[in-house]
């Protein structure tokens, strides 16, 4: 499947091409429309690029950069404890420096955390971007254990 753009600025994915129209797909509805070919131009990325465009960006951003458990536990850890400073993090949750800074980094540059003072260090919190794709994923049983559950122990 080829992505192709129409006049009007929508994306489709090609499914098939005859000499007048060709059959495309809306990859967010799954509606399949015939459009004129000379209403369509090619879209420079991958067809599987336009299917993932469907998914919202802050929950795109979230599945190509945490690539584990720890960092998704980690991630949940700052969304229910707030912003904490890097030393709270290493004696916490038993990762060594390496690590955290490589955890850290990644979803820095990646936008999901923020730098920030902690009590006179260096500390990190959830940017907004990273607050929308948790609640995205998070489903309503989830959001209930959590509200129940005691906080970790330090």
């Amino acid at each position: 499947m080829k992505p192709v753009r129409d006049d009007h600025g929508n994306r489709y994915l090609l499914l098939k091409r005859s000499e007048r129209a060709s059959l495309v797909r809306d990859p967010e509805t799954g509606d399949e429309c015939y459009v004129q070919n000379d209403r369509l131009e090619f879209v420079a990325e991958s067809g599987l690029e336009t299917a993932a465009a469907t998914i919202d960006d802050p929950v795109r951003t979230l599945l190509t950069n945490v690539h584990d458990e720890k960092t998704l536990g980690l991630l949940v850890e700052l969304e229910n404890r707030g912003a904490l400073g890097v030393r709270t993090l290493l004696d916490a949750y038993n990762l060594c420096e390496s690590d955290l800074h490589g955890r850290l980094t990644v979803l820095s540059s990646a936008g999901l955390l923020a730098e920030i003072d902690v009590a006179g260090e260096r500390g990190y919190r959830l940017t907004e971007t990273c607050e929308l794709a948790l609640e995205a994923i998070r489903t309503d049983e989830t959001a209930e254990n959590d509200e129940n559950e005691e906080p970790p122990l330090e």
